[in-house]
């Protein structure tokens, strides 16, 4: 498919035609000598005159040659472009900001993975986390690691490799051996600040209650709320344990609930996974498509036309004067 950019500049055609209706014919007054045998002369050549005034009279070819290079500069000046088949580009249409817990209790060899095995509580988050990041082709996902305070370990991201490769990396109480969870929902704030897309959702595991956060968990809610921050939370471990080993759901719930968001428990990998996979439909959105065609521009093709339509009517020019020269010079020797 050809499109013309510019096509206004088409309306350029007709300026010859007013050039040429409405400025004067040009005429232009020689000088002749008088010689009494002109009749003979005449004669002898057999060339055809007139009597007084004598016009220049252009040859079709002219005028033709002048038409098409006209018309090829007008066509360039309308940039002539060639668009290609459509391209559907799928844009962002989430961020999600993963929030994990690297408290020591997260050491624990307690949690049931899909053998009937029982292995360490980080590996298990670590094992669903991996995949669900591979599936997310067209979010951005980030990742927070939080123990006693809280770190962003990835940006946003659409580089699921290296998010996943991070992910891998984390080590229980690398982060403190404390829960920071309030810390860890600050810092999702903070980050969401630069995020200019709509759907913003943080998913926050965790094994224990909050011990001695800067910020509390349930206003940090309350601004992700204002924020537009949908908070999902999932809590694993068990609410009844005591110390650092007590899962505080009920804070859980309220972080939730305050951020439209929902509250999992898991106690196995078979149920994490699942809560994962439910996660992504709830807060599941349309991913924008921008179709665009790859442009390639003309503009040289009636150039180039207009160059050589040029070079051969100069050409003709050339050779017809050369023409009437030989001629004349034959007329001078037969008279």
């Amino acid at each position: 498919m050809i499109i013309f950019k510019h096509l206004w500049m088409f309306s350029l055609l007709i300026v010859p035609i007013l050039l040429v209706w409405l400025l004067p014919a040009f005429k232009q007054k020689t000088l002749a000598i008088r010689i009494p045998f002109f009749s003979l002369a005449h004669q002898a050549s057999g060339a055809k005159t007139t009597q007084g005034e004598h016009s220049n009279k252009k040859y079709l070819f002219i005028w033709l040659s002048a038409a098409l290079i006209w018309l090829s500069l007008v066509v360039a000046l309308a940039n002539p472009t060639q668009l290609g088949a459509p391209i559907k580009n799928e844009t962002t249409s989430r961020d999600i900001m993963l929030a994990i817990d690297l408290s020591g209790s997260m050491d624990e060899q307690d949690f049931p993975s899909n053998n009937g095995e029982r292995i360490q509580r980080l590996q298990a988050v670590k094992n669903v986390v991996s995949q669900y990041i591979k599936d997310r082709k067209h979010d951005r996902i980030g990742l927070i690691v939080f123990g006693t305070q809280a770190y962003l370990q990835v940006p946003f991201t659409q580089d699921l490799q290296s998010a996943e490769q991070l992910l891998d990396n984390t080590q229980v109480a690398m982060a403190g051996p404390h829960t920071a969870i309030g810390d860890a929902i600050g810092l999702a704030l903070k980050t969401f600040e630069s995020s200019k897309v709509e759907n913003k959702v943080l998913i926050l595991l965790t094994d224990g209650a909050d011990t001695g956060s800067r910020m509390s968990p349930l206003n940090a809610a309350q601004i992700a709320k204002q924020s537009q921050l949908k908070i999902f939370t999932i809590g694993i471990g068990d609410e009844h344990a005591e110390g650092q080993y007590r899962v505080d759901f009920a804070t859980l719930k309220k972080i939730a609930s305050t951020a439209d968001g929902q509250f999992y428990s898991a106690q196995d990998s078979e149920s994490l996974e699942k809560i994962y996979q439910q996660i992504d439909q709830i807060a599941a959105v349309v991913t924008p498509v921008i179709t665009t065609r790859k442009e390639t521009s003309l503009l040289h093709i009636p150039l180039y036309f207009a160059l050589l339509v040029f070079v051969l009517a100069l050409l003709a020019q050339v050779i017809i004067e050369l023409s009437k020269q030989r001629r004349q010079t034959k007329d001078v020797e037969h008279v």
